[in-house]
Protein backbone atom coordinates (compact mmCIF):
# COMPACT_ATOMS: atom_id res chain seq x y z
CA UNK A 1 0.00 0.00 0.00
CA UNK A 2 1.59 3.11 -1.40
CA UNK A 3 0.57 6.81 0.34
CA UNK A 4 0.77 9.63 -1.94
CA UNK A 5 1.46 13.00 -0.48
CA UNK A 6 3.78 16.15 -1.70
CA UNK A 7 7.31 16.12 -0.95
CA UNK A 8 9.28 19.09 0.08
CA UNK A 9 10.40 20.29 -2.98
CA UNK A 10 6.80 20.44 -4.52
CA UNK A 11 5.70 22.04 -1.45
CA UNK A 12 8.98 24.71 -1.95
CA UNK A 13 7.70 24.92 -5.52
CA UNK A 14 4.48 26.18 -4.97
CA UNK A 15 5.30 28.60 -1.98
CA UNK A 16 8.01 29.92 -4.90
CA UNK A 17 5.60 30.73 -7.19
CA UNK A 18 2.63 32.44 -4.60
CA UNK A 19 5.33 34.46 -3.58
CA UNK A 20 6.02 35.78 -6.84
CA UNK A 21 2.74 35.85 -7.47
CA UNK A 22 2.07 38.05 -4.76
CA UNK A 23 5.06 40.01 -4.97
CA UNK A 24 4.08 41.38 -9.22
CA UNK A 25 0.33 41.99 -7.83
CA UNK A 26 2.06 44.15 -4.83
CA UNK A 27 4.05 46.01 -7.72
CA UNK A 28 0.69 46.09 -9.67
CA UNK A 29 -1.46 47.87 -7.35
CA UNK A 30 1.53 50.22 -5.96
CA UNK A 31 0.23 51.16 -2.13
CA UNK A 32 1.96 54.08 -2.42
CA UNK A 33 0.88 55.43 -5.72
CA UNK A 34 -2.94 54.54 -3.93
CA UNK A 35 -2.17 56.21 -0.52
CA UNK A 36 -1.23 59.38 -2.82
CA UNK A 37 -4.27 58.85 -4.85
CA UNK A 38 -6.60 59.20 -1.46
CA UNK A 39 -4.78 61.83 -0.08
CA UNK A 40 -5.61 63.57 -3.14
CA UNK A 41 -9.30 62.44 -3.52
CA UNK A 42 -9.44 64.23 0.10
CA UNK A 43 -8.07 66.91 -0.61
CA UNK A 44 -10.05 67.43 -3.63
CA UNK A 45 -13.36 66.87 -1.81
CA UNK A 46 -12.13 70.06 1.21
CA UNK A 47 -11.21 72.71 -1.36
CA UNK A 48 -14.21 72.20 -3.31
CA UNK A 49 -15.97 72.46 -0.28
CA UNK A 50 -14.54 75.29 0.82
CA UNK A 51 -14.65 76.83 -2.82
CA UNK A 52 -18.38 76.24 -2.42
CA UNK A 53 -19.72 77.73 1.01
CA UNK A 54 -17.16 80.78 -0.18
CA UNK A 55 -19.50 81.30 -3.05
CA UNK A 56 -22.70 80.57 -0.95
CA UNK A 57 -21.18 82.76 1.61
CA UNK A 58 -20.79 85.58 -1.11
CA UNK A 59 -24.42 84.93 -2.34
CA UNK A 60 -25.96 85.80 0.91
CA UNK A 61 -24.06 88.55 2.24
CA UNK A 62 -22.28 90.13 -0.82
CA UNK A 63 -19.07 89.78 0.47
CA UNK A 64 -16.26 86.64 1.35
CA UNK A 65 -15.55 85.25 4.76
CA UNK A 66 -12.26 86.59 4.28
CA UNK A 67 -13.57 90.16 3.94
CA UNK A 68 -15.24 90.01 7.64
CA UNK A 69 -12.10 88.40 9.69
CA UNK A 70 -9.77 91.19 7.05
CA UNK A 71 -7.49 87.32 6.61
CA UNK A 72 -7.02 87.70 2.86
CA UNK A 73 -6.95 90.91 0.50
CA UNK A 74 -7.76 91.35 -3.51
CA UNK A 75 -4.88 90.18 -5.25
CA UNK A 76 -3.08 88.17 -2.55
CA UNK A 77 -2.99 84.71 -1.90
CA UNK A 78 -2.48 82.29 1.33
CA UNK A 79 -3.02 78.30 2.40
CA UNK A 80 -6.57 77.64 3.67
CA UNK A 81 -4.97 76.81 6.88
CA UNK A 82 -4.30 80.68 7.28
CA UNK A 83 -7.88 81.13 6.72
CA UNK A 84 -9.03 79.72 10.69
CA UNK A 85 -10.85 83.11 10.92
CA UNK A 86 -12.83 82.72 7.61
CA UNK A 87 -13.45 79.10 7.99
CA UNK A 88 -14.99 79.85 11.64
CA UNK A 89 -17.01 82.43 9.78
CA UNK A 90 -18.56 80.28 6.99
CA UNK A 91 -19.28 77.76 10.17
CA UNK A 92 -20.99 80.30 11.98
CA UNK A 93 -23.16 81.46 8.99
CA UNK A 94 -24.04 77.43 8.47
CA UNK A 95 -22.14 77.49 4.93
CA UNK A 96 -19.43 74.71 6.50
CA UNK A 97 -19.99 71.83 8.93
CA UNK A 98 -19.29 72.67 12.42
CA UNK A 99 -16.47 70.01 12.31
CA UNK A 100 -15.24 71.16 8.65
CA UNK A 101 -10.92 71.45 10.61
CA UNK A 102 -11.17 68.03 11.84
CA UNK A 103 -13.20 66.47 8.71
CA UNK A 104 -10.43 67.79 6.54
CA UNK A 105 -7.83 66.55 8.71
CA UNK A 106 -6.79 69.17 10.28
CA UNK A 107 -3.66 72.34 9.74
CA UNK A 108 -1.40 69.61 7.28
CA UNK A 109 -3.65 68.78 4.95
CA UNK A 110 -5.83 72.54 4.69
CA UNK A 111 -1.95 73.67 4.24
CA UNK A 112 -1.49 71.67 1.04
CA UNK A 113 -4.91 73.87 -0.33
CA UNK A 114 -4.07 77.34 -1.65
CA UNK A 115 -6.94 80.20 -1.90
CA UNK A 116 -6.13 83.37 -4.29
CA UNK A 117 -8.50 86.13 -3.98
CA UNK A 118 -8.44 88.46 -7.51
CA UNK A 119 -11.04 90.47 -6.14
CA UNK A 120 -14.29 91.76 -8.87
CA UNK A 121 -16.50 88.89 -7.44
CA UNK A 122 -13.95 86.12 -7.29
CA UNK A 123 -12.24 82.92 -5.85
CA UNK A 124 -10.05 80.37 -6.45
CA UNK A 125 -9.24 77.36 -4.63
CA UNK A 126 -6.58 75.30 -5.51
CA UNK A 127 -4.38 72.38 -4.90
CA UNK A 128 -1.38 70.49 -6.21
CA UNK A 129 -2.00 66.69 -7.02
CA UNK A 130 0.75 64.23 -5.71
CA UNK A 131 -0.79 60.74 -7.71
CA UNK A 132 -0.23 60.00 -10.84
CA UNK A 133 -3.88 60.05 -11.58
CA UNK A 134 -4.44 62.94 -10.53
CA UNK A 135 -1.29 64.64 -12.23
CA UNK A 136 -2.68 63.38 -15.21
CA UNK A 137 -6.17 64.51 -14.79
CA UNK A 138 -7.33 67.05 -17.98
CA UNK A 139 -8.06 69.67 -15.01
CA UNK A 140 -4.20 69.86 -13.85
CA UNK A 141 -3.81 72.97 -15.81
CA UNK A 142 -3.32 75.61 -13.79
CA UNK A 143 -0.12 77.44 -11.82
CA UNK A 144 -0.91 78.71 -7.83
CA UNK A 145 -3.30 80.85 -8.34
CA UNK A 146 -5.62 79.34 -10.93
CA UNK A 147 -4.10 81.13 -14.27
CA UNK A 148 -4.08 78.19 -16.84
CA UNK A 149 -0.38 77.44 -17.86
CA UNK A 150 0.64 76.80 -22.07
CA UNK A 151 -0.71 73.51 -23.11
CA UNK A 152 2.94 72.09 -22.61
CA UNK A 153 3.51 72.43 -19.08
CA UNK A 154 1.63 70.11 -17.61
CA UNK A 155 2.18 67.09 -20.07
CA UNK A 156 1.81 63.36 -18.41
CA UNK A 157 1.78 63.67 -14.63
CA UNK A 158 5.75 65.14 -15.14
CA UNK A 159 5.42 68.46 -13.92
CA UNK A 160 5.15 69.36 -10.07
CA UNK A 161 3.81 72.80 -10.92
CA UNK A 162 0.56 71.89 -12.22
CA UNK A 163 -2.63 72.12 -10.01
CA UNK A 164 -6.28 71.93 -9.86
CA UNK A 165 -8.55 74.96 -9.04
CA UNK A 166 -11.90 75.37 -8.20
CA UNK A 167 -13.34 79.08 -9.64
Amino acid sequence: MKKSAFTLIELLIVIALLGALAVGLLAAVDPFEQLKKGRDTSTRNTAAEFFNAAIRYYAQRSRFPWDVVNELTTGNATTLANLSGSISEAIAAGELKADFYNLAGGSSNLARINVYYPGSEQAIVCFQPESKAFRNDKNTIYNSTGSQQATNVCPNATSTSCYICFK
